[in-house]
């Protein structure tokens, strides 16, 4: 469970929480994205010597999950550009996360607090009916 988020006995977190988690999900998402943008970008011109243009639009075919555009020449380059793909892959699924968490977690919750409020009171031990 995240730190700060509400416990399955806690009231439903208010919209402007809930859309607060949301605004920093998406952030997080971004700078994730820029991030391995930047790193598929400084390995094209690095290792391919392709200008920062082309560079931009491998990167980002690679990151969205389309395929390279330009074939590597260089064996650094091809192990770069395979390399470059799985961590694609992994920071897809880490950005699906980032962005589902707090609709899962509101989504989750909303039922423990519907089921909770739908079960009937039990007696206590030492009471009678």
């Amino acid at each position: 469970m995240m730190a700060g988020w509400e416990k399955r006995s806690d009231r439903l977190a208010p919209l402007p929480v809930f859309l607060r988690r949301m605004l920093t999900s998406v952030a997080l998402t971004m700078a994730v994205v820029a991030i391995g943008m930047i790193i598929g970008m400084a390995g094209y011109t690095g290792l391919e010597h392709m200008g920062w243009v082309d560079a931009y639009e491998n990167a980002a075919m690679i990151l969205s999950g389309m395929g390279p555009v330009e074939g590597m020449k260089s064996d650094a380059g091809k192990i770069f550009a395979g390399s470059y793909a799985i961590f694609s892959g992994i920071v897809v699924i880490a950005s699906t996360s980032f962005l589902l968490a707090p609709i899962l977690h509101r989504v989750l919750h909303r039922f423990h607090v519907e089921d909770d409020q739908a079960e009937p009171k039990k007696p206590s031990r030492g009471s009678r009916r």
